[in-house]
């Protein structure tokens, strides 16, 4: 980032303010507001922040005009296609694709820390059994923190890499632990000798009483999940957990804050709205009448799954995600499972129809995996819980920038008080 020698004019009470502009290296410039407050006496007003520059970042950058998705530069599209997750998890945390030495190295240290503590088993027994897997994993891992006081320490540089090693290692463990509990089926171990991906779904899927053997093609494609998840720049989710960083909270408190705002139906819950949409549908011969639905103005139904709020065009994640889905429901079949073939013909006749494509109205990320986690047999309670494994790597990212950030203050956003002003307070008797 460099101060541009240009600068924003602002009039204020008949003063005039220079403020200064940062150019990026992508993306708008940038007005510097820092110290309005301070010269005019002024805030500036906007909700949700949808205008505002929190940080200055190196990790992520989306251009969604294009249709743009870069990791430390790389494409998207790229890094789902030649990568797998844990490689982009390195280049995400270090800033640079990995060596195969140091590839090898970042994987070794990763899958010695899977396992969790085994005192923590207690605290699955602690939630009903019906108790939604997100509630537990916001609960498992806030309270990681009572169990590896080791990595606590925000200060220590060597404690925040164990802390980022052990989370990216262990949210898989916890995620699979939180489904089987909430299914009444035992504990799988992590396997040292699979793959990331591949582990995952076998502690997903397996059971004691018979041998498990994962499909290459399914975990290709969930590692392509966990990969096109992975950052997605400062959205609800990352900001939450930059601002609770800011405190000086401990890294587990941060990363299960941003669970906690994950959770949201209007963030990590979009696929499973998605799902929830096609089992509305119900067969592909009512798909007509709900595409009618999606065109009416006065109908509040819409199409979820299709357009993207910060993609204006396309969503780059989802032509790589569509490449999965094909090949997992080639794999899987869609002949008796009704959701399946409604998601696939809604998909031909949207894509099909003008009125979508020329609102650039198309399949996106949250559609596809919504379909492929379906296929897979996992129910969508658990496509939140999928979401926040993928991207704990990101949380961990932007948390570990942030920490090293010498501009580091605690956040503190100010408000547009509407509210009664000053007065007198009225004895209970004189009311």
């Amino acid at each position: 980032m460099a101060e541009d020698k240009r600068s924003a004019k602002l009039e204020v009470g008949g003063k005039t303010y220079d403020l200064p502009i940062f150019s990026p290296t992508a993306g708008p410039d940038v007005i510097d507001i820092r110290k309005l407050y301070a010269q005019a006496g002024v805030f500036t007003y906007d909700p949700g922040f949808t205008s505002t520059a929190s940080c200055d970042s190196t990790i992520t950058y989306i251009d969604g005009e294009k249709g743009e998705l870069l990791h430390r530069g790389y494409p998207i599209d790229q890094l789902a296609e030649k990568s797998h997750y844990l490689e982009v998890c390195y280049l995400l945390l270090y800033g640079e694709l990995p060596s195969p030495a140091q590839l090898e190295d970042f994987e070794g240290r990763v899958t010695g820390h899977t396992m969790i503590h085994e005192q923590m088993m207690y605290l699955f027994r602690g939630f009903r059994r019906d108790a939604h897997p997100m509630a537990i994993m916001v609960g498992v891992v806030g309270a990681m923190s009572a169990f590896y006081h080791d990595s606590t320490d925000i200060n220590d540089p060597w404690q925040r890499e164990v802390a980022s090693i052990r989370m990216i290692a262990k949210m898989p463990t916890i995620a699979a632990m939180a489904y089987k509990y909430t299914i009444g089926q035992p504990f799988e171990y992590p396997r040292n000798d699979l793959d990331y991906a591949s582990n995952f779904l076998r502690m997903c899927f397996a059971v004691p009483a018979e041998n498990y053997e994962v499909n290459p093609i399914l975990a290709r494609a969930m590692d392509r999940i966990f990969t096109l998840h992975a950052d997605h720049e400062q959205n609800a989710s990352t900001s939450t957990v930059r601002l609770a960083s800011s405190s000086g909270a401990n890294p587990f408190a941060c990363i299960a804050a941003g669970i906690a705002c994950l959770w949201g139906p209007a963030h990590g819950g979009a696929n499973q709205a998605c799902l929830e949409m096609l089992q509305e549908i119900g067969t592909p011969d009512r798909i007509p009448e709900f595409i009618a639905r999606a065109k009416d103005k006065n109908d509040p139904f819409r199409l979820m799954g299709f357009g993207h709020r910060v993609y204006k065009n396309f969503d780059p994640r989802a032509k790589v995600m569509k490449q999965s889905a094909d090949e997992v429901l080639d794999l899987l079949g869609v002949e008796n499972n009704p959701t399946l073939q409604v998601a696939k013909e809604l998909e031909k006749a949207a894509l099909a129809d003008p009125y979508f494509t020329e609102k650039k109205l198309f399949p996106n990320v949250d559609f596809y995996s919504g379909i492929i986690l379906e296929a897979m047999g996992f129910p969508t309670s658990m496509f939140t819980p999928i979401f926040a494994l993928s991207r704990t790597i990101g949380w961990i990212s932007q948390w570990k920038e942030m920490i090293g950030d010498p501009q580091l203050k605690i956040g503190r956003p100010r408000q547009l008080y509407n509210g009664a002003t000053l007065r007198d307070y009225v004895d209970i008797e004189n009311r």
